[in-house]
C-alpha cells in the first residue's frame, strides 16, 4: 500500500542522529539550537524557540500573555482539536468561526466575535494555505475593536490590542505577500510532528515577531527558561564544568525539544526550500493537471496574486456528493492500496465540542469542506508512478461510487 504520510528519512538524518548518539549529549544542546538557527533563516525571523510540540507551544504563548479564565480566544470551527485545546488548557473559552472557501477561517464573521472578553485571535493556515493575515489586523486595529480590549497585566497593556498567533503547524515554507510564514503575525508556531513538512517526529517552533515595543530576543530567553522547568541553566551549561548553580525563577513547564529529535529536523530543514519542498509542489502540479479536467473535483488553494502554500497535504473536494458517498469512496480507494485521510474532522462535530454546545449546524461552511474532502498524500517520496496510481484510484473509486 502507498502510505499516507511516511517521515523523510535519508541517510542525512541517520548521519545527524548518530552524530548525537555518538556526542554523547541527547536532550536540549547544540542540535536544537542549530534547528532554531535553521528555522529563523527560513523565516527570516530572528528569535525561534523550540519545543516538544505546537500544541505545548500555543500553551506556552496564551499563557505568557496572561490569557485564563473567563477570556475568550477567536478560533477556526475547521482545524485539529490541538487549536482548542491549547486555549481550554489555560483556562480560556474558544469562540468558534466557521471557514471559508480556502478552508481557513472565515475572516468576515471575526468581528461580531469579538467581545470585552477576547484576549486573542488564533488563524489556522489548513494544509499549508496562509489565512488573511492584513484582514485580521485591520479589524483588531479598528479604533471601535481597540476600545473593547481589557488588559488585565502589563503584557497586554503594552501591546494595547487583541494578540495574534497564528497555528502555522502545516505552513512551514508557505508565502504570504512576499513573507514568509513564521513572519505573518505576531507568533506563529510550526508543528514537527512525525506527518508534517519538516519533522523531529515529536516537536514545534515559536516564532516571535512582536512590535517593537517588545524585546523579542530577552522574550526568547524568558520563554526557553518558562520551557524548563522555569530553571535559569539548561542542562548542557550545567555540564560545561563549573556551571552548575541554578535557580528556579517561575514556576514553569516541562516542554523542551531533546538533541535526538531536533537531529531529525536539522538534517531536513537542510534542504527543504530545495528539494524537499519543490517536490512537494511538482507532486500538486500532477494532481491538478488531472483533476482540473474532470468536471467533478474541486481543486485546494494552492497559489494566487498573494500567497502560496506549503504543499502539506492535498485536499479534494469532490463536487456534489454527500458524507456518506464520500466516506465509501475512501473505502473504495483503500480497496486499491492507497492511503487516503480527511482533515479534519470539524470542532462541533467532535463529543468534547458538542457537549459544551457548539452545533455543526452553525458553521455551515466548514462542514461542506468536511463532507466532500479527500486528502490526498503528498510527500517527497512519492515517484511519479506512486502519484500515477493514487490518481487513478480517486478517479476509479468516484466512478465506482458515483456513476453507479
Amino acid at each position: 500500500m502507498i502510505p499516507f504520510s511516511p517521515p523523510y528519512i535519508d541517510e542525512d538524518v541517520r548521519n545527524e542522529v548518530l552524530d548525537s548518539l555518538n556526542s554523547g549529549w541527547i536532550t536540549t544542546g547544540p542540535k536544537v539550537k542549530a534547528l532554531e538557527s535553521e528555522v529563523a533563516d527560513l523565516t527570516g525571523v530572528k528569535n525561534v524557540l523550540c519545543v516538544n510540540s505546537a500544541t505545548s507551544a500555543m500553551m506556552l504563548m496564551l499563557h505568557w500573555f496572561g490569557v485564563g479564565k473567563g477570556d475568550e480566544v477567536i478560533i477556526p470551527s475547521y482545524t485539529y482539536c490541538a487549536t482548542a485545546l491549547a486555549v481550554m488548557h489555560v483556562g480560556a473559552v474558544p469562540v468558534m468561526t466557521d471557514a471559508d472557501k480556502n478552508f481557513c477561517m472565515d475572516v468576515s464573521k471575526i468581528k461580531a466575535l469579538i467581545t470585552e472578553r477576547t484576549k486573542a485571535i488564533v488563524p489556522v493556515d489548513i494544509a499549508g494555505f496562509p489565512c488573511d493575515y492584513d484582514e485580521i489586523y485591520e479589524i483588531i486595529n479598528e479604533p471601535e475593536v481597540k476600545k473593547l480590549f481589557k488588559p488585565s497585566n502589563e503584557t497586554q497593556t503594552k501591546l494595547g490590542r487583541i494578540f495574534i498567533m497564528s497555528d502555522a503547524a502545516h505552513s512551514i515554507g508557505a508565502v504570504y505577500k512576499g513573507k514568509e510564514s513564521g513572519s505573518l503575525c505576531d507568533v506563529s508556531v510550526f508543528s514537527f510532528h512525525a506527518v508534517k513538512n519538516v519533522t523531529t517526529a515529536e516537536g514545534g517552533a515559536i516564532c516571535l515577531n512582536l512590535p517593537e515595543e517588545f524585546d523579542n530576543s530577552e522574550l526568547y530567553k524568558w520563554l526557553r527558561l518558562l520551557s524548563l522547568n522555569g530553571q535559569t541553566k539548561d542542562a548542557f551549561t550545567k555540564s560545561l564544568g563549573g556551571n552548575w548553580k541554578y535557580d528556579i525563577v517561575y514556576p514553569g513547564f516541562k516542554i523542551n525539544l531533546n538533541d535526538l529529535c531536533a537531529a531529525v529536523g536539522l538534517a531536513q530543514i537542510r534542504k527543504y526550500s530545495g528539494d524537499l519542498l519543490l517536490r512537494r509542489k511538482n507532486i500538486f502540479k500532477k494532481y491538478n493537471s488531472f483533476f482540473s479536467k474532470t468536471g467533478w473535483a474541486q481543486l485546494p488553494p494552492a497559489k494566487d496574486e498573494f500567497k502560496e502554500t506549503s504543499y502539506h497535504i492535498y485536499l479534494l473536494r469532490i463536487k456534489e456528493i454527500s458524507e456518506e458517498q464520500r466516506d465509501r469512496i475512501i473505502e473504495e480507494i483503500n480497496k486499491r492500496d492507497v492511503a487516503v485521510n480527511v482533515h479534519f474532522i470539524p470542532l462541533p462535530m467532535l463529543s468534547i465540542f458538542r457537549e459544551r454546545n457548539f452545533k455543526i449546524e452553525n458553521f455551515p461552511n466548514s462542514y461542506d469542506n468536511y463532507s466532500r474532502v479527500i486528502t490526498l498524500p503528498v510527500y517527497p517520496q512519492l515517484s511519479d508512478e506512486d502519484v500515477k496510481l493514487i490518481i487513478d484510484s480517486v478517479s476509479d473509486s468516484y466512478n465506482a461510487v458515483v456513476k453507479s
